[in-house]
């Protein structure tokens, strides 16, 4: 019998993963095989694989792939280096929140992929203008976020640190740091998944390389096989990505990412 919030062994986790990816394919083949979805429309399995074999070996779709991460890690490290310092005074000092808060709140509610017109206008179509985009998209997030957090810090850990003869400054950096860093890592791993959608926008307006161009590219053609092989390329590494920040996060702070 299935309890609310019960934990899952291991083993038990990583077989229903993987049983629901071979269901998904089971009837995404069904679909198509079976004659309910027309493959020009949607293409099967196995076309799918195809079309991403000769993405891979005939048209340098591996340099696609590197460009998209460069861009994603480019652009999210900006963002990050930017952010973070902002929430954490944010969240430390109320005055900074009084002045900041009211504006990030509203930027964040702007749809990064508006500003790809004027990001064109304002930095050409290189890559400073899709590193934008993803600064754009990433850091009004990441910087609310983080001043959460840090606003939420127990109060007697601080109030003990005054008590000990801390100043405000030492207080920021031996107490509202350490005890938030988790959260914070937590908070940079899931933006990272938002940044991938940004990218992906970026590049579908006036890119010649990248995940997003061959995407608009194989629109242009109806090689939906090609279209899902770009998609479930990026789903992937996402996924990679995602585990190795769960794991480094793990390595470093065991005591609350167990």
């Amino acid at each position: 019998m299935i309890r609310p919030l019960e934990p899952v062994r291991r083993p038990a986790r990583i077989a229903l993963g993987l049983a629901f990816f071979v269901l998904f394919v089971a009837a995404w083949a069904l679909a198509t095989n079976g004659g309910y979805v027309s493959k020009t429309f949607l293409a099967d399995p196995v076309t799918m694989l195809e079309d991403g074999w000769e993405l891979m070996t005939r048209f340098g779709f591996a340099h696609d792939i590197a460009m998209t991460v460069w861009r994603v890690v480019g652009g999210f490290v900006i963002a990050a280096l930017i952010a973070v310092p902002a929430g954490i005074l944010m969240g430390a000092f109320k005055p900074v929140e009084a002045l900041l808060e009211p504006f990030v709140s509203f930027a964040r509610y702007l749809p990064a992929s508006a500003f790809v017109p004027l990001l064109i206008l304002w930095a050409g179509i290189g890559e400073l203008q899709k590193l934008l985009v993803i600064v754009i998209g990433s850091v009004f997030q990441i910087c609310l976020m983080v001043a959460v957090a840090v606003g939420g810090t127990r109060r007697d850990l601080v109030e003990a640190a005054y008590t000990l003869g801390s100043t405000g400054r030492s207080v920021v950096r031996r107490v509202l740091i350490p005890a938030n860093a988790p959260d914070i890592a937590e908070i940079l791993r899931l933006v990272l998944g938002w940044a991938w959608t940004y990218v992906i926008v970026a590049e579908l307006i006036g890119s010649s390389s990248g995940i997003g161009h061959m995407i608009i590219e194989s629109q242009a053609l109806l090689a939906t096989g090609q279209i899902i092989f770009g998609i479930i390329v990026i789903g992937v590494i996402g996924l990679v990505s995602d585990f190795a920040f769960k794991a480094l996060n793990r390595a470093l702070f065991p005591w609350r990412l167990a």
